[in-house]
């Protein structure tokens, strides 16, 4: 379908979708634009000028490894803004400073929980200056930071909620002081949330724009994703399925799976461990163990795929992620033999922190999109014209 309107109205159309493929795909000829706009050589060229002008996009050198004269290659200005991620969670606060590619240039962890202070605004504070510092940034011109929690934000209150495992993130006022410190925009976002971001942007769900995460650590959490957007519900609190009744001597899902009664179901099978890592690591061979413990997480699995029936289940968290691809197919197979369902299940494939790596993500896009709204925050409606000066 070919775009009409004025021209003014075109040209923001087409620089905007420039610099989306540009972003999505990384340097591009010319030519390559051309062939992914549908664009004439011409107009593309006259997109390319503009956005080189205003300093939207910068040269990125040349094409090799091809016959005949190098082509000349474009991408976005990496160095107009700089954002921060933080993943706050029990024991410690990291945080990491990317551009606006999402290239993480410093990277840094600070200790948290009540044995460094019950506040969890210093600890953020050390965090971010220390990761700014690493990457060369002052913290003040950061564009932009988004927070990870293990617990929901209410964005009509403020407020972290179901934070029982965060110390210090309960108190109604900790977001508000936390803002009055930064003095930069400020994003908190759940963790599990987080996590499938990450998972969407440089895992197993590129592909796909609705799925679900299940997140397992020492805490349970759900992400949902439809069509590309994430479903937060009325108080930020979609997907807390640690709080799920369950039968039997367990009395949530939280009392089933999570981390505490993942090592209380190790040591009932003989297995010794400080910590739920440290025996997931370690279980390769204790077959009913895991065994076990893929029952438990399989009928946590079943209660979500019955109520939301996704094309993919992605199983992330310190628990899953250590259990690995073999409790992946255990859970699988319980599933199969417990529901009718038959939604596919997926180890995350984003190794590193997929908290940090998804608020990192999540800043850098809206820093992207508060900065390539200067072409045209809604390119296709036309600017207000300015008032007339007054005689």
């Amino acid at each position: 379908m070919v775009a009409t309107g004025t021209p003014r109205v075109l040209r923001a159309i087409n620089d905007r979708s420039a610099l989306e493929l540009l972003t999505k795909h990384g340097p591009l000829s010319r030519s390559q634009l051309v062939k992914l706009t549908g664009l004439s050589k011409p107009t593309t060229g006259e997109v390319l000028s503009r956005l080189l002008a205003d300093d939207l996009v910068v040269l990125a050198g040349t094409t090799s490894g091809t016959r005949g004269p190098h082509a000349q290659l474009y991408d976005i200005n990496s160095g107009l803004a700089h954002v921060a991620g933080v993943n706050a969670e029990e024991d410690r606060v990291t945080a990491a400073v990317a551009d606006l590619t999402g290239r993480i240039l410093g990277e840094a962890s600070v200790p948290a929980g009540p044995a460094a202070g019950d506040d969890p605004v210093p600890a953020v504070q050390r965090a971010l200056r220390s990761a700014a510092r690493r990457a060369r940034q002052p913290v003040r011109s950061l564009h932009h930071v988004v927070v990870g929690v293990a617990g929901s934000f209410d964005a009509s209150s403020d407020q972290v909620l179901y934070a029982d495992d965060l110390s210090g993130w309960g108190s109604p006022a900790v977001v508000r002081h936390l803002r009055r410190a930064l003095h930069i925009p400020l994003t908190i976002e759940n963790d599990a949330n987080l996590a499938a971001v990450a998972e969407r942007t440089r895992g197993s769900a590129r592909e796909i724009d609705t799925f679900t995460l299940l997140w397992v650590g020492r805490g349970l959490g759900l992400a949902v994703e439809f069509g590309g957007r994430l479903y937060r519900g009325a108080t930020g609190g979609a997907g807390e399925v640690g709080y799920i009744p369950v039968a039997g001597p367990s009395a949530t899902f939280q009392d089933a799976i999570g981390s505490d009664a993942v090592l209380e179901l190790a040591r009932r099978h003989g297995l010794s461990g400080t910590s739920a890592d440290v025996v997931l690591s370690e279980a390769d061979d204790e077959e009913p163990f895991l065994q076990e413990l893929a029952r438990r997480l399989a009928t946590c699995v079943a209660t979500i795929v019955a109520v939301l029936d996704p094309p993919l289940l992605v199983l992330s968290g310190p628990t899953c992620q250590r259990g690995g691809d073999r409790l992946a197919r255990l859970t699988e197979a319980e599933l199969h033999r417990i529901s009718p369902f038959r939604t596919p299940l997926s180890m995350t494939s984003v190794s590193a922190d997929p908290v940090l790596l998804g608020a990192v993500d999540t800043a850098v896009a809206q820093a992207r999109s508060e900065i390539f709204a200067a072409v045209g925050a809604d390119p296709w409606m036309p600017a207000a014209p300015a008032p007339e000066a007054s005689a």
